[in-house]
């Protein structure tokens, strides 16, 4: 799971949030750039993807996590498109498929 080892399914910590904006992070006050959110949303999704194997019935959730999903999808795209190697340097530390 690349980047996200170790964080279990608990919610996203501040500590955590901080480690991964620090990993991806461009310049010194990057908290927006895409592959903060993108690292963010995966973060996310694998934390909804346990509640969900667990709360098998949680329909609001599941919304929840397909919209996080298309979010970042959009935004996958939209850094494939700008700029193919961070893309691919990105896809291989979150540990994606596309």
């Amino acid at each position: 799971m690349g980047i996200f080892k170790g964080f279990g399914v608990s919610m996203i910590s501040k500590e955590a949030k901080q480690k991964i904006i620090n990993d991806l992070k461009i310049h010194e006050n990057d908290t927006g750039s895409s592959e903060v959110q993108i690292a963010l949303l995966t973060g996310r999704i694998n934390h909804l993807t346990g509640h969900l194997k667990v709360h098998k019935k949680d329909h609001a959730s599941r919304r929840g996590l397909l919209q996080m999903v298309g979010n970042r999808s959009a935004l996958l795209n939209y850094l494939s498109r700008t700029d193919r190697e961070r893309y691919k340097k990105l896809i291989n530390k979150l540990g994606l498929r596309k």
